[in-house]
């Protein structure tokens, strides 16, 4: 959705999809939204429940059935597992992805890694569609006025342009950018500090893989250790995303500084930052 300023301030029923890496502050601006009647769609909570529940759910009951205690009581069905997923804690999704590398150091095999990630990106792609749904529900079950949708940093990895024209059609889009050096510096630290598992374009998967073998004379992925290679790939990841990002949001939406919404401290500043967004590109 595009807007003049005069026209998003008369907008009742405010509906933004926040678009960025992991990191920039979407879900941070989502819970303080929560507060000012703003329902807070999360696209990873929604493909966690939804989308990849059964999947998780057998993952950790592979691994159970290992263990011949546990095995007795799940096949008697004398004890039952619970994805019990959160919007502040992903730790289920995040699991079921996993980090490439090998096995016995907690990776995962090429092969059913590839196949967690197709999971993953049809289940992203579901969960974006369901936007309009849950804008509904939002308004009409729930009470709520306003709608945010927090989405993963992997949105532009999708390649599908009718998530991209549904999210358009329902919602306006608003980019947090990282234009600061510093500040692209401290998100890459602390990606490489703490890494977590992530969603790769298969193309970019296997561009990179290669050159990462090569680098470290190995001869599959199997040898690598999870961490580091995650570590490593991170920088790339962040910096071919940037071109991704920016085509979604110039033709279509807003784009802010990850520095403008560190200053943000409620829903009026927050308002504020999209006038400012939106006064830019007049």
């Amino acid at each position: 959705m595009k807007f003049s300023v005069d026209e998003f301030r008369s907008w009742e029923n405010k509906k933004v999809t926040l678009l960025g890496m992991s990191g920039v502050g979407k879900t941070y601006l989502s819970t303080l939204l929560r507060d000012s009647q703003w329902f807070h769609y999360s696209g990873d909570y929604r493909i966690g429940t939804r989308y990849l529940d059964e999947p998780i759910m057998d993952m950790i009951k592979q691994q159970a059935m290992k263990v011949p205690f546990l095995k007795e009581l799940l096949r008697n069905d004398w004890i039952s597992i619970k994805n019990n997923i959160k919007v502040h804690d992903l730790g289920p999704v995040l699991s079921y992805i996993g980090k490439l590398g090998n096995p016995e150091l907690g990776g995962v095999e090429l092969e059913d890694f590839i196949q967690r990630q197709e999971c993953y990106r049809e289940g992203e792609i579901a969960a974006m569609h369901d936007v309009p749904n849950f804008i509904k529900k939002a308004q009409n079950i729930y009470g709520y006025q306003h709608f945010v949708n927090d989405v993963g940093g992997s949105l532009c990895e999708l390649d599908d342009p009718k998530v991209i024209k549904t999210l358009v059609e329902h919602t306006l889009i608003l980019y947090i950018q990282v234009t600061n050096k510093a500040e692209e510096n401290k998100l890459i630290e602390r990606a490489q500090s703490a890494p977590k598992p992530l969603y790769y374009r298969p193309e970019f998967l296997q561009d990179e893989l290669a050159v990462y073998l090569k680098e470290n004379n190995m001869d599959y992925a199997a040898q690598m250790i999870p961490d580091e290679f995650t570590r490593w790939v991170f920088p790339r990841l962040f910096h071919s995303r940037i071109p991704r990002y920016d085509a979604i949001a110039k033709p279509h939406g807003y784009t802010v500084t990850s520095e403008e919404v560190s200053q943000i401290r409620d829903q009026q500043d927050f308002l504020q930052l999209l006038e400012t967004a939106i006064a830019r590109t007049v």
